[in-house]
């Protein structure tokens, strides 16, 4: 595998397949099964899954609710799809740790890193669920938060889209494909691939991320294996890949 260990970040949306709210039971089996294999074969997996099918912070406000009420129903939310992932990857015999940033001691582990990385090293999936535990920090930044923690080698960012394009790819049919991108690039062509605070901290402490298509059957197992899925972002732009 091209990677020891690895955080994966899903988004809520992925979750409810083609329905149009909540969890599809074929594609939350369909990411057990993915994240199954690549843990049978010694990669480290830790998880970090957005809320999105069903609360986000920000809607809050459209609902004229607190920006801080709402962020905290968004974390929630995060806690039910980590629980909803666990008991699917426990259905198929894998070992799993989910631990919180927020207290929620009768189904969740309190964060903390040495227990994170000491269950990574027995073998264990870990899910991150709550975000940070914080306001206004979204889950692509407790993706990056934790990945720098645990001294990930990757963030994989599992979208629907088999990476990052000049444009969106679902609008604009003149779009094109990045295979490899620097940092800065990124930045100068203002590209959506993470939050600006999520996408500064690996940035910052050098972390690569690799944005691919996760509904899409093996691409996980794939990408670990070597080829060349996907976007790749890291600060030179280029790879051995």
């Amino acid at each position: 595998m091209t990677y020891k260990r690895i955080l994966l970040k899903l988004s809520g949306e992925a979750l409810m397949g083609q329905q149009q709210y909540g969890i599809d039971a074929e594609r939350l089996m369909q990411y057990a099964t993915e994240i199954k294999t690549v843990a049978s074969k010694g990669v480290e997996v830790a998880i970090v899954i957005g809320g999105g099918n069903i609360f986000r912070g920000v809607q809050a406000a459209a609902f004229g609710l607190d920006r801080v009420q709402g962020d905290y129903m968004g974390m929630l939310a995060t806690v039910i799809n980590s629980m909803a992932l666990q008991s699917a990857l426990e259905k198929i015999d894998v070992s799993t740790r989910l631990l919180s940033g927020l207290t929620i001691q009768q189904v969740c582990e309190p964060y903390i890193r040495r227990r994170a990385v000491r269950h990574l090293e027995k073998g264990r999936v870990v899910i991150f669920g709550a975000g940070i535990g914080s306001p206004y920090f979204t889950t692509d930044s407790a993706a990056s938060l934790r990945a720098i923690e645990i001294e990930a080698d990757v963030v994989l960012k599992g979208t629907r889209v088999d990476g990052i394009y000049t444009a969106d790819p679902e609008k604009d049919p003149n779009a094109t494909k990045f295979n490899e991108i620097s940092f800065n690039e990124v930045i100068e062509k203002n590209l959506n691939v993470m939050d600006m605070t999520a996408f500064t901290l690996c940035k910052e402490n050098n972390l690569p991320i690799i944005v691919f298509d996760m509904n899409t059957e093996g691409n996980l197992e794939r990408l670990l294996g070597g080829e060349p899925l996907g976007t790749l972002v890291n600060s030179s732009g280029k790879s051995d890949r």
